[in-house]
């Protein structure tokens, strides 16, 4: 089961925080991140994959966004 972090309404660096956040757990080979900024989406993908996740789907959702990564 995917963890998921919810980062909607939140400037950053907050989403990149939160996600790496999440990753520093090491629970979850799979994440997803909801983000409602371009610039959030960018960032976040970037962090995670400075960390070693790949970044598989970034989908539109509503006013935002759905960015589904996993480890490897």
């Amino acid at each position: 089961m995917a963890a998921t972090v919810d980062a909607r309404g939140l400037s950053c660096p907050q989403p990149v925080i939160m996600t790496l956040d999440e990753i520093k757990k090491g629970k979850d080979k799979e994440i997803i991140v909801l983000v409602d900024t371009d610039t959030s989406k960018e960032n976040v993908s970037r962090a995670a994959e400075s960390q070693g996740f790949r970044i598989n789907d970034v989908t539109a959702e509503g006013e935002g966004y759905r960015i589904t990564m996993t480890k490897g």
